[in-house]
């Protein structure tokens, strides 16, 4: 049984209604998954983590069993600031005015957010596998094409939701021996569902547009994270690759930084939970 003594609600928010996993004791940490995979990629960390702290692990809206915003044409409803402020909204429905955030992927652009826009709230920030989206895109070369091409065919209208939806498990795949079973099937529904394809997909279009436009806007007003900032990647995925040193990208960003890379592939949650969990125990005790 997997996220054994958590609760398992969903919250209505002003926004959004989220299916959201929560337990243990102590400060609030706040969990946020990435594409494609829903709040069950935390199973095993957050059984870590909860000796310790509050942990909190929603599905983002637009994922897994979390409500999916309206379309419109800017794609605000899918923006990372929608997302941060149901983040903040649902920690205070659950009683925490201030709380640490990790984000990872997809959910590591929702956590730099949150951070960014409500430095009053966010005590300290963990960004797992992500350089913030507008260096990603004023970076991008020949190499961040190849690798990374699917930011690109996902902005594209209608087309992404009709190629994985033919054949979900295909495009998606990956081995239930390392998610574990109960998070496999939690993400084997969300990958097949057609409306949950097409929220996820939604993220990456409010990336490639409103999201890119937010962090431009910070850069130019010299806005930084204001809290201490880890940043963790996977050795065996291609991010240093890509940026070489990974902290000097993020050294513009933030006013206290540190990390350091993980031995596992992209969804290091699910490859090295023990690894990561460490890394975190030992950041949110500095």
């Amino acid at each position: 049984m997997i996220f054994e003594g958590f609760q398992l609600e969903m919250i209505k928010l002003s926004e959004a209604t989220l299916r959201v996993r929560h337990g243990g004791s102590g400060p609030p940490v706040l969990l946020l998954h990435g594409h494609p995979r829903t709040h069950a990629t935390w199973h095993r960390v957050a059984s870590l983590l909860a000796p310790y702290y509050t942990v909190v692990c929603p599905d983002l809206r637009g994922f897994g069993q979390s409500s999916q915003p309206a379309d419109t044409p800017d794609h605000a409803g899918s923006s990372k600031r929608a997302k941060a402020r149901d983040c903040v909204e649902l920690m205070q429905h659950l009683g925490f005015d201030h709380f640490t955030i990790v984000g990872h992927d997809r959910g590591s652009y929702t956590a730099f957010r949150t951070a960014m826009d409500y430095p009053n709230v966010i005590e300290r920030a963990a960004i797992l596998d992500g350089v913030p989206i507008l260096e990603a895109l004023e970076q991008c070369d020949a190499r961040f094409a190849t690798a990374w091409w699917h930011w690109f065919f996902f902005a594209q209208p209608e087309k992404p939701e009709r190629a994985i939806l033919a054949d979900p498990d295909a495009w998606y795949g990956t081995d239930p021996h390392i998610m574990g079973p109960e998070a496999y099937a939690d993400f084997q529904q969300a990958i097949h569902d057609p409306e949950v394809v097409h929220g996820m997909i939604e993220d990456y279009r409010a990336g490639l547009g409103i999201d890119y436009l937010h962090d431009r806007e910070d850069r130019d007003q010299d806005r930084r994270l204001q809290c201490p900032t880890l940043v963790l990647w996977s050795l065996r995925d291609d991010l240093e690759r890509l940026y070489g040193d990974v902290l000097e990208v993020w050294r513009p960003w933030t006013t206290t930084l540190s990390g350091h890379g993980i031995d596992c592939g992209h969804h290091m949650a699910e490859e090295a939970p023990e690894a990561l969990a460490n890394a975190l125990l030992r950041f949110f005790r500095q």
